[in-house]
């Protein structure tokens, strides 16, 4: 009986040790990923990442730790990133003005300049920290001719802006074997000119082409929310219907509309699952991908 009483004593002792309980929530959470992990091996997901996010050291920190513990579990991401503010910060420090029409910026050949210089920086970067965590990473930057762009059809001359018309589907292929491409949103075109490409644009169009399973939107907003000052209004998972019903309400409205449309359409030609989720949430990708609650709005088919 004293036996009985002092294994019980040690076990009851044992649970209540807060670091014992912590080590338990980790194992949880570790059982929980495990048919996600599972489920996605070998699978392509296609991150979109820019914005004022990418600036932020503590949120790309996170971020890129969730991209290279991806990639250890067998998935194959690729990330596409932007760089808006970074070329809007140089431009005005070398005074060259800044013109947007419907949200796309006017490039004339200076800007067209500094936007490559802008993203270049950027992607050794992201190339640079991805590689400390113990990943291999391959920069995809305008020199490597990956994205094939003509001129960007409007109503107004937008310069040198373009749109993606094909890519190097080998070369990003065999690079995905073995590392995580980071692709610079620039084109060129049969004729050699250099374009300018909005980055969602490019996710969009390579998450499609790839049929990936996932399309990965990070943003700095929490998702799709039936009242912007309300985060409790957060709507978890959408379908496409749902998705157009939203807009014609005018519940998905100014910026993210864009981004809901492009990822239906990405899913109407393939793609899995399209995620819309705030970067700022430390580890938000796999807190989204590796639980069955998810933190942010998955459109689904």
């Amino acid at each position: 009986m004293i036996f009985v009483h002092v294994c019980f004593k040690n076990h009851v002792l044992v649970e209540g040790n807060p670091m014992v309980k912590e080590a338990i929530k980790k194992a949880d959470v570790l059982i929980e990923a495990l048919p996600y992990i599972k489920k996605f091996q070998n699978k392509i997901f296609v991150i979109k990442y820019g914005g004022s996010i990418l600036s932020e050291e503590r949120v790309r920190k996170s971020v890129l730790e969730d991209i290279a513990f991806l990639r250890y579990t067998g998935i194959k991401p690729i990330l596409v990133h932007g760089g808006g503010p970074n070329i809007t910060g140089r431009l005005k420090e070398l005074k060259i003005p800044t013109n947007f029409i419907e949200g796309i910026r006017v490039t004339d050949e200076a800007t067209l300049k500094v936007v490559e210089q802008e993203l270049d920086e950027l992607n050794d970067l992201i190339v640079k920290e991805l590689s400390s965590l113990g990943v291999t990473a391959v920069s995809f930057k305008s020199t490597n001719k990956l994205l094939e762009a003509s001129k960007k059809k409007t109503k107004h001359d937008l310069g040198f802006v373009g749109e993606v018309v094909d890519f190097g589907k080998d070369a990003l292929l065999k690079a995905l074997r073995t590392s995580i491409p980071v692709i610079t949103p620039m084109g060129v075109s049969k004729a050699g000119t250099l374009y300018n490409i909005n980055a969602d644009e490019v996710a969009f169009f390579l998450a499609s082409k790839l049929a990936a399973e996932k399309l990965v939107l990070l943003t700095n907003i929490l998702g799709v929310m039936r009242n912007q000052q309300d985060e409790n209004s957060l709507i978890p998972s959408i379908n496409i219907k749902e998705a157009d019903n939203l807009i014609k309400e005018k519940i998905i409205e100014e910026g993210m509309i864009p981004k809901v449309k492009a990822a239906v359409k990405a899913i109407e030609e393939g793609v899995g699952k399209a995620h819309i989720i705030d970067a700022k949430i430390p580890h938000a990708i796999l807190l989204e991908i590796f639980t069955q609650s998810g933190i942010g709005t998955e459109i689904v088919k």
